[in-house]
């Protein structure tokens, strides 16, 4: 059983024992149509770094938020036709990874003030952009990578993996990065859609506990707080 325990990115909650029974069942789920007024939020003036965090004392690994992701960002099309709200978790921006013991930790993009996914990009900036192939977007302050410009090289997702959570994952056909965040134009749906509260939108913090820890370093010390062993038997 886990217990309570601050080692988390947010505050302090006690996990629900029982909703380890609440699961997705097969790799398609329909939602209702999600509404984002990203141009709103992109008006707003803000201009503070906005992250999608997690309470792993909440967390579930339901994976209603790859669900959710994968319905807004890479819905299913057929024929040329987006379905609206139809998405495969296998393409979800987030992913959550099981642990033995029984840790679910969900990972997605800090979204870093120094970037060193874009800093490592050998293409040059754009002369009228200033931009990389692979930069932030101004709109939305999430990282975008620009596929015309791109050269497939995987540097930027060597420097995720090296240096923050190894999030960016190459195309295994093109090289070319994929599942950054994009925040849903600042409307996370994962956010939205975790039934148990699990994930929320907030301010990027570099001093919060885990911030840009891999998985696996947040598994480890997760099930050293919870079980009280040393022993860590990875992902299921």
């Amino acid at each position: 059983m886990k217990g309570t325990d601050s080692s988390h990115e947010g505050t302090s909650f006690t996990r629900r024992d029982f909703i380890k029974s609440v699961g997705i069942g097969g790799g398609l789920v329909l939602f209702g149509q999600f509404g984002v007024n990203a141009a709103a939020w992109a008006l707003s003036g803000d201009p503070v770094l906005k992250m999608v965090l997690v309470d792993y004392t909440k967390c579930t690994g339901c994976r209603t938020c790859e669900t959710a992701c994968s319905a807004r960002n890479r819905p299913v099309s057929i024929n040329g036709r987006d379905l609206p709200g139809l998405g495969n978790p296998r393409f979800a921006n987030i992913r959550v990874h099981s642990f033995n013991p029984d840790v679910d930790v969900p990972n997605v993009c800090a979204m870093c003030a120094d970037t060193p996914c874009v800093n490592t990009c050998p293409v040059k900036p754009d002369p009228k952009t200033g931009r990389r192939a692979l930069y932030r977007d101004q709109a939305t302050h999430a990282i975008t990578n620009d596929p015309g410009r791109c050269l497939g090289c995987r540097s930027c997702a060597k420097a995720c993996a090296a240096q923050r959570r190894g999030v960016i994952t190459p195309n295994p056909t093109t090289g070319k990065p994929e599942r950054m965040c994009t925040l849903c134009g600042g409307d996370p749906q994962c956010v939205k859609r975790c039934p148990f509260g699990a994930l929320s939108y907030v301010e990027v913090r570099r001093d919060r506990k885990f911030y840009g820890l891999g998985p696996e370093k947040i598994a480890a010390e997760l099930a050293k707080g919870w079980y009280g062993t040393a022993e860590f038997g990875g992902m299921k």
